[in-house]
């Protein structure tokens, strides 16, 4: 086929133009990847792409034995693009209203914005982000979609909330455990773009669920979620039976210093935390400073032990009142004991006594036992806000504030220095520090440190503390803190009631006080010491050995159990209560005066029961079975007249 000459013009014509187009072409493409790269990239980011902070879980916390007690959940949180919505915005803000927390005029004023992202509802629960996602297929609802997020789930609810703490949306620890390990527990944060389609759908998918940075570490805790809820139970009987403002137990192990159970009252959840208060947030049980009353006298009658200021059998002659620097100071029954040794000073916490012991002793050696207790520091564990407790300068003390303090008046502690103070006694002399973090696990689940026990001092001998041990052994078994003993067990502790400080105006609030016990056992082989304190109770008594010892009583009974430890053992036979024959019922008059029965004949145990379902005050002399008592049969008596009954084998 032959080809003219007007062809080969015409395709040279055509070759030419698609060359200057091809030139023109490449020439624009050129200056738009290399040439203006930038700018082109920005604006389109700007389109269809938003910056946002991608965060992996936080570690997992757990208690002694592995269970959960904080953990991290994927859940998904409402975003919008303003942008991209073609609804009425009223029309949307109706529609999603009733499955978020923002209300109606909020979500108007969000998907008003200028802007490419604004968050709606952050990590919603899973049966509203369904009926959302139901919601934007049915309407083909435009602009919006979710992201998925890590939120902090507490799986046992209020269950060592102030222990555990609480974490704010935007994965940030704002309390307890969760704010002091914030940097451990945190995840790995990693920058991500959520690029979006015309719609302002998310084109990235499940970004959370497909590519993490690093995982926080885990957590083990010494606390027992068994023994925490043994203790917290117990805790929400004593607030109904006492109708106190607040309540707090600790339990510890005295020979590794571990936090076995912090319980507190009030209390709150840590998965709603917006709905609680200030109050319910704090760890009173770390931080809160009070007067502990005569729980503080077993520890003054060690210093005076251990410095050979006073003798086991040094007898004092109780005439009822002490003076010191013109002051008056008196049993709380307003009675006189007579010849006393140290056994009965406690036994039956006679404030003179422990004044005459402390003056003895001195204010500079009383003051040196004290601190090295720990008082006057803080124990350093794991837990924010601790307080250290307030303390005489020994320089600055008169002989009436050495005779205040030798009844636990005039200081100021925190429960958990009492537990570390009477775990020395516990643990013959040795103190441990109080910890309550077992140890750290790196992602892969492999322990990578942990909590060593540490011994922090020995403020007493061996043998003054075994001694103290034993005669705190018969404060319930025998005296005042009988409502704390366990059938079959050897159980020591002490009580006491003390005025509530006014820490604003100074001084003591009168009609306020705080009941309190503090015990360990068993006595062979102590394996956990534990303080109750009832602060403001409402109802009924006002005395630790009337509300507080009953409830060590409550949470030593199961504790014996959940470790399935065999009662005490004396001499190859195990020590049982003997069957008793039943005194008569108590039956007091219209002024709470009650009769006196015969005791002659019954068990110490009977008789020590009567007397206190009485609200009688039980004054003993001897043990094994009742042979006389001073106030005759028939007597009439009013409350808390103390009742002095002699026993004999």
């Amino acid at each position: 086929m032959n080809i003219s000459g007007n062809d080969n013009k015409r395709i040279e014509y055509t070759v030419r133009v698609l060359l200057c187009i091809a030139v023109v072409l490449v020439g624009r493409l050129f200056f738009l990847q290399i040439i203006d790269k930038s700018d082109l990239q920005a604006k389109n980011l700007s389109q269809v792409q938003v910056d946002r902070k991608l965060q992996s879980p936080r570690g997992t916390i757990y208690d002694r034995n592995g269970r959960p007690l904080a953990m991290s959940v994927v859940t998904k949180s409402l975003y919008a693009d303003p942008k991209m919505i073609d609804r009425p915005i009223d029309e949307i803000a109706d529609l999603i209203e009733p499955y978020v927390t923002m209300a109606k005029e909020d979500i108007v004023k969000s998907l008003q914005e200028d802007t490419a992202f604004v968050w709606i509802d952050r990590m919603m629960e899973p049966e509203k982000s369904k009926a959302i996602a139901q919601l934007i297929k049915e309407k083909k609802l435009k602009g919006l979609n979710f992201v998925e997020e890590s939120k902090r789930y507490y799986p046992n609810g209020n269950l060592a909330a102030q222990v555990l703490g609480f974490v704010g949306t935007d994965d940030k620890g704002l309390d307890g455990l969760e704010m002091v390990l914030d940097d451990e527990l945190k995840g790995g944060i990693q920058k991500e773009l959520v690029a979006t389609d015309r719609n302002g759908n998310a084109i990235f998918g499940s970004v959370l669920s497909k590519y993490l940075p690093d995982k926080g570490k885990s957590v083990t805790l010494t606390i027992d979620a068994s023994i925490q809820f043994i203790a917290e139970r117990a805790l929400d009987k004593a607030m109904e039976d006492t109708g106190a403002k607040h309540a707090s137990v600790i339990v510890m192990d005295p020979k590794s210093g571990e936090i076995l159970a912090m319980a507190n009252r009030p209390t709150y959840d840590p998965n709603h935390y917006s709905q609680s208060s200030d109050e319910a947030f704090k760890n009173i049980a770390v931080t809160n400073l009070y007067e502990p009353g005569s729980t503080f006298k077993p520890l003054i009658a060690s210093a005076a032990l251990a410095s050979g200021k006073w003798k086991l059998d040094q007898v004092y002659n109780d005439k009822g009142a002490f003076v010191a620097n013109g002051h008056v100071m008196q049993n709380w029954n307003g009675e006189g004991y007579g010849p006393v040794k140290l056994i009965d000073i406690l036994k039956f916490s006679i404030n003179t006594g422990m004044a005459e012991i402390g003056t003895t002793t001195g204010a500079d050696i009383l003051s040196k036992y004290v601190r090295d207790y720990g008082f006057g520091s803080t124990t350093g564990i794991e837990l924010p806000g601790e307080g250290a407790g307030i303390l005489y300068e020994p320089e600055d003390m008169s002989k009436l504030d050495v005779a205040t303090m030798s009844i636990g008046q005039g200081i100021a502690v925190t429960p958990l220095q009492m537990v570390r103070a009477f775990g020395a006694v516990a643990n013959g002399g040795k103190m441990m520090r109080p910890h309550i973090i077992k140890s750290y696990s790196n992602v892969k689940g492999d322990i990578t440190s942990t909590t060593d026990p540490e011994v922090v001092g020995q403020p007493i001998p061996e043998e003054t503390a075994k001694i103290i041990a034993d005669i705190l052994e018969k404060e319930v078994s025998e005296g005042g803190g009988s409502k704390a003993l366990v059938e079959g067990y050897h159980f020591g502790g002490k009580t006491g009631t003390a005025e509530k400080l006014d820490t604003k105006r100074g001084g003591y609030l009168a009609g306020h006080y705080i009941a309190s016990f503090i015990g360990f056992g068993p006595v062979e082989d102590p394996k956990f010491v534990v303080l109750v304190a009832i602060d403001d109770p409402q109802k009924g008594s006002i005395y630790g050995g009337q509300i507080a010892a009953p409830v060590f009583k409550n949470i030593m009974s199961q504790l014996v159990r959940y470790y399935q430890m065999s009662p005490s053992v004396k001499d190859g036979a195990t020590v049982v209560a003997s069957p008793v024959a039943k005194l008569p019922s108590v039956k007091p008059n219209s002024d709470g005066d009650v009769v006196l029965p015969d005791f002659r004949g019954y068990t110490f145990g009977a008789v020590r029961d009567w007397l206190h379902t009485a609200g009688l005050y039980f004054k003993p002399d001897g043990t094994g079975t009742a042979v006389s008592q001073e106030q005759p049969p028939g007597t009439v008596v009013s409350p808390g007249t103390a009742i002095v009954v002699q026993f004999s084998h």
